[in-house]
């Protein structure tokens, strides 16, 4: 039974979709703080050039160093945003020469200015700043000594241009996954073509067209298309079979048929009551001899066209074997034959199989072998058990079958040029298909000096096993 699952393409998309959102959400992280590290990059090279401004401004006079803030340093420092801008010069002594906020800088953080400048976060009572601090040594005319200058501003610049940029980011990657949605579902409509192609082509086939496919297929449907000849190769094969095997039922039926219907015009033409007699006895002979092909092609026909699964059931070999042997050795057809039984084994064999179909099994080997030995051989059944399987014999000491020829013995209608006996030639090939059906092994051979013994191995049950 066919279960539909969804789509094809909208699993595809799904996947595809699933992977764009996790890329998509890795890359909003970096483009987040790559617009964060640009704003910093850029407001960071403002303050320090409003520090290098605001340090050469620095002048002596009279020991004492003075400061001009010049209008160029607080130009760099203003903003779009309108955030609040500190700066603060100091002396040797840690004294304001000039400053715009009471801002207490950290001793370690003037410490650390002394060695290199520095470019840090600062939270005063103010709010956050991000603030630059370098020392420089002013030249005086008498004297020098070395000056801080320390430059800050609020963080809502760096802000807005972190989230500007980061728009941008996200309106580009927005137009980039559309772009590449439209693109998707069109890569996997083109790369759906070739299975709708082989739908298409599939959909008009004549339901008796067994040919190969004939198709441009890619390298991933490559596999699908070789399974597809291989079913048709065996539909074809089956075919061929069925109607290998219905023509030749069609000769096997028209045969005493045609002889039945020569009999009755013989006898319709005589007055003879004794010629009527006669007639009615080869009438007789002949329907029953065409009722039980007819038996034989339907157990055939069923056996191999069985489509339900083997009803199994526990079946204890030693005893159906003794009973089936039993049974053939009371009917008139085994009179003219020795058929007999080896020991068989102490301990009850058991398997999981039908035991109707065992017994067709084994009845249509003795049948074969009644039929195709000459009077007085030997049919012996038996069973032995090897290791975890139940090995069935049937042997008998006829002439056996030429080598090249026990390949065929399993054929239906094969008789192998014994027409002249009352087989069908349909024993065997009962046999194989019971055989198939049971899961067992069935082997053919001939025996040494002469006779053919058929050999069925059945593995036994699970608990017998063991």
């Amino acid at each position: 039974m066919i279960v539909v699952t969804g789509s094809l393409k909208r699993r595809m998309a799904a996947w595809l979709l699933v992977t764009v959102i996790g890329l998509g959400a890795l890359l909003m992280i970096e483009a987040w703080v790559s617009s964060r590290q640009a704003a910093d990059r850029a407001f960071d090279a403002q303050l320090e050039a409003a520090a290098l401004s605001i340090s050469e401004a620095v002048q002596w006079q009279d020991g004492r160093p003075e400061v001009v803030i010049p209008v160029s340093a607080l130009q760099i420092l203003a903003t779009s945003s309108q955030e609040r801008v500190f700066y603060a010069v100091l002396d040797s002594q840690e004294r304001r020469l000039s400053s715009n906020w009471e801002v207490t800088i950290p001793q370690a953080l003037r410490d650390s200015v002394r060695k290199a400048p520095l470019e840090t976060a600062l939270h005063t009572a103010y709010g956050e700043l991000r603030v630059y601090g370098r020392e420089v040594s002013a030249p005086g005319w008498v004297s020098q000594g070395p000056v801080q200058v320390w430059v800050g501003h609020t963080l809502g610049g760096r802000q807005t241009l972190a989230l500007t940029l980061f728009k941008q980011a996200v309106s580009r990657f927005l137009a980039m996954v559309l772009l590449a949605g439209v693109l998707m579902a069109l890569t996997i409509r083109v790369a759906l073509m070739p299975l709708r192609r082989l739908r298409h082509q599939l959909r008009l086939r004549e339901a008796d067209d067994m040919r190969p496919l004939d198709a441009e297929v890619p390298k991933e449907m490559h596999e699908l298309v070789q399974t597809l000849d291989q079913l048709f190769t065996r539909q074809r094969e089956g075919r061929e079979v069925l109607l290998r095997f219905t023509a030749d039922a069609s000769h096997q039926l028209k045969t005493p048929l045609a002889g039945l219907q020569t009999i009755s015009e013989l006898a319709l033409r005589s007055s003879d009551p004794g010629q009527w007699r006669a007639a009615l006895e080869e009438v007789h002979g002949s329907a029953e001899r065409t009722s039980r092909l007819a038996g034989q092609l339907l157990s055939l026909a069923r056996l191999r066209h069985l489509d339900d699964a083997p009803q199994r059931q526990r079946v204890e070999l030693c005893g159906l074997v003794r009973d089936v042997a039993l049974e053939w050795a009371g009917r008139d057809e085994a009179n003219r034959h020795d058929l007999g039984l080896d020991t068989l084994p102490t301990q009850p064999l058991w398997v999981e199989a039908e035991a109707w179909a065992l017994r067709e099994l084994i009845g249509n080997v003795i049948d074969n072998a009644l039929r195709y030995t000459p009077a007085g051989s030997s049919i012996t059944l038996g069973l032995r058990r090897e290791e975890n399987e139940g090995c069935l014999t049937i042997r008998d000491d006829g002439p056996g079958v030429p080598e090249e020829q026990l390949e065929r013995l399993c054929r239906p209608f094969e008789r192998l040029g014994r027409q002249g006996t009352e087989g069908s030639g349909l024993g065997m090939a009962i046999v194989d298909s019971i055989a198939r059906r049971l899961g067992g092994h069935l082997k053919v051979a001939n025996l040494s000096p002469s006779g053919l013994v058929v050999e069925l191995r059945l593995r036994l049950a699970e608990e017998e096993a063991s």
